[in-house]
């Protein structure tokens, strides 16, 4: 028996890069996967692959009660008119409105918590409402999917979802195969710097780059100071920034100040991509100063090509991370202790750096394969045909 599946993100741009790998095993196993979102560029592909593509307007910063309710209603009628025998719902608007609309419309949902994202960062009316919000929608979904223990914890201690409709996930899954262990960097030129053979007390070479939506809730500002005290003294070691500016958030960074850094020599910036492998394969080492994360997709991506990570010690991050093992962890908001660390890394000789990667691409095989994620997909296709 086959059942039709609706999955409902704030980008089509996610529901590509994270979730490809569960969409192609329901499709293969003849299950129709319908896919909403707004309308971007990763609607095509998905329809490539052979999802039914929705395009649904939504303001992913808007706070006009109008606006939601809108999404609401779209949703709903989406909803009866498509009926999927499941809807997954993925980031803030769809959890809340989607669970509502797909109570409405008598549809089952599962809501996955992404990350919790500046409704749980900062303190406001604003947020306050976003909690109570949950609180309703949770009230009906079927199941709800945590990427890390604090995110679980923070909503089953207080209040916004009962312990027994939820599940424990080891992030949405890597595909290894996908993301292969890469390479090292070919060093800039012979004996450079980076090469493993370079004259002791050479500078060093080397690359770091920041993957991640241009947010300061992403640590953005931090790296940037950081990148600003090390260029200071170390000219050879770069910078990189690969991630939208100007996207709809409210912790955005402009492209304005992103055109300021690089006038100014601190950043290199590499703008978006469909693919963040040649990049991650170019670098030395990745970053994210996040101050929260579900599970952080990049520096999983990151580990599985065997490249050592810097992030922060917060929920989301030091999941990831086995600190001085496969990478290192920094407090956050702290730029200073952040150039400290990248100090260090920047120093260190290419064949430890090897070694942590090698160990931080085991760590992923061992604990994020993609296989347990696209496993609780099918769990709750299963329990479908059992009611049936």
């Amino acid at each position: 028996m086959t059942f039709p599946v609706l999955l409902c993100s704030n980008t089509f741009w996610s529901i590509y890069n994270f979730r490809r790998g569960p969409i192609a095993a329901m499709l293969a196993a003849g299950h129709p996967v319908h896919v909403a979102a707004p309308d971007d560029e990763f609607a095509a592909p998905l329809a490539q692959m052979g999802c039914v593509v929705h395009r649904v307007p939504m303001a992913a910063k808007g706070q006009n009660p109008l606006q939601d309710f809108g999404l609401m209603w779209r949703l709903y009628r989406l909803y009866r008119q498509v009926r999927p025998s499941v809807v997954f719902h993925y980031t803030i608007k769809p959890n809340i409105y989607g669970s509502i609309a797909a109570h409405f419309a008598r549809i089952p949902a599962v809501s996955m918590t992404t990350g919790l994202g500046y409704v749980f960062i900062r303190e406001s009316l604003t947020t306050r409402l976003a909690r109570q919000l949950y609180r309703v929608a949770f009230r009906h979904t079927l199941e709800n999917w945590f990427l890390n223990v604090e995110d679980h914890r923070t909503f089953v201690d207080g209040g916004l979802v009962a312990l027994g409709k939820t599940r424990l996930l080891p992030g949405e899954g890597v595909d290894l195969t996908h993301f292969a262990k890469a390479a090292w960097p070919a060093p800039d030129a012979p004996n450079a710097p980076n090469a493993p053979d370079a004259a002791p007390g050479t500078a060093p070479a080397v690359r770091f780059l920041l993957i991640a939506r241009l947010l300061r809730d992403k640590g953005v500002l931090e790296y940037v100071e950081a990148a600003r005290t090390i260029r200071a003294e170390m000219p050879h070691v770069t910078f990189q920034i690969l991630g939208a500016a100007d996207v709809e958030n409210p912790t955005a960074i402009s492209r304005t100040e992103v055109n300021a850094w690089q006038r100014e020599g601190v950043v290199d910036y590499l703008g978006t991509t469909g693919d963040v492998r040649p990049f991650i394969a170019n670098a030395h080492c990745v970053v994210l100063p996040s101050y929260r994360e579900g599970l952080s997709r990049t520096l999983l991506e990151a580990a599985a090509m065997a490249r050592p990570l810097i992030a922060t010690d917060v929920p989301g991050c030091r999941d990831v991370i086995d600190d001085g093992v496969t990478g290192y962890l920094v407090p956050p908001r702290d730029a200073a202790a952040l150039a400290a660390r990248l100090r260090d890394v920047a120093r260190q000789p290419a064949a430890d750096l090897v070694r942590m990667g090698e160990a931080g691409r085991a760590k992923v095989a061992r604990q994020f394969d993609e296989h347990v994620v696209v496993a609780e997909y099918f769990r709750v296709l299963g329990s479908l045909h059992a009611s049936c």
